[in-house]
């Protein structure tokens, strides 16, 4: 049986509700430190050879919630929190397992 006399701000505050906004805050910093970050150093750096800012670019912008409301809404594709999160640690470490390689044209 609910608990009736439980206060209506009760569900405002739910686990759920609290660390949305934090993951949704953590992409879009993700995004201007790595997205933003990686643009600058490959216009700094030259395009070739791939360097940093290519996979560091690539991992903010995946992990960017306006990647996952574009998808929703022109591609009809849903890309959940863990796997846009997944998809951007995936950038990283192929890009610095690259890098370590030097494997033409990556190095």
């Amino acid at each position: 049986m609910p608990d009736l006399a439980a206060p209506g701000w009760r569900k405002y505050f739910a686990p759920k509700e609290l660390t949305r906004p934090f993951g949704e805050l953590l992409a879009w910093a993700w995004f201007v430190l790595a997205g933003c970050g990686g643009f600058w150093l490959i216009l700094t750096e030259g395009s070739l050879p791939l360097t940093h800012g290519w996979y560091a670019m690539f991992s903010g912008i995946a992990w960017c919630p306006a990647t996952a409301w574009l998808l929703r809404r022109y591609a009809h594709v849903a890309a959940p929190y863990w796997a846009r999160f997944a998809v951007a640690a995936i950038f990283i470490v192929l890009g610095r397992i690259a890098l370590i390689v030097r494997i033409w044209p990556f190095g």
